[in-house]
Order: C-alpha cells, then structure tokens, then sequence
C-alpha cells in the first residue's frame, strides 16, 4: 500500500474545511427566528471539524485532536467564551512547549 503524500492530506483537509464552513455562513446569515434550527449542527459538529482540519493542517493530528476535545468539553460544559479561552491557552501552550523544545536542543 502506497502512502499519501503532504500534498495530498493538505487538499483533501481544505476542501473538508471548506465544506463545513458551509453551516457556518447559513447560522450567521439566516433568520434570527431559525437560529435554533443550525445551533446544534453548528455547535457539535462543523465548529468540531473545522478545529480538527484546520489544526490537523497547522499542528498535526495530535493537537487537533486534544483541540477538538477541548472545543467540545467547554462548549457543553461552560459555553462559548471558555470554549474560545481555552483554544486561546492551548496555543499558547503549544507555543511555549515548541520553544523549550528548540531552546533545549541547541
């Protein structure tokens, strides 16, 4: 079995992206009145898999993963605000984790 390419994965993430963000752009533009009706949709699972491609693209499955859960344990646990504070944390933790790394191997 052959292996798939760098390329590859990143095309076939974005157009996964940009097919969910698709909800997304019918919550914020429909009627005030049908909010409800792409509230869950939006909530559980196009906001879940555009964290998980886009970090997938930017950091890896490793930190996707641990953001999508993140996104999903503040949102059903404390809302939006926290869920968005705690994607806030987990870059910077990342940030901070990536500069040790290169700090300790000079």
């Amino acid at each position: 079995m052959t292996q798939m390419s760098n390329a590859t994965k990143r095309s076939i993430l974005r157009w996964i992206h940009l097919i969910f963000a698709i909800p997304i752009i019918g919550y914020v533009y429909s009627p005030f009145a049908e909010l409800p009706n792409y509230a869950p949709v939006a909530r559980f699972v196009s906001i879940p898999v555009l964290i998980l491609s886009g970090f997938w693209m930017y950091a890896g499955i490793v930190f996707a993963i641990i953001a999508v859960a993140l996104w999903l344990a503040a949102i059903y646990l404390s809302g939006y605000g926290t869920a968005l504070l705690g994607l806030v944390a987990l870059f910077i933790a990342r940030k901070i984790w990536l500069v040790i790394r290169a700090r300790q191997s000079k």
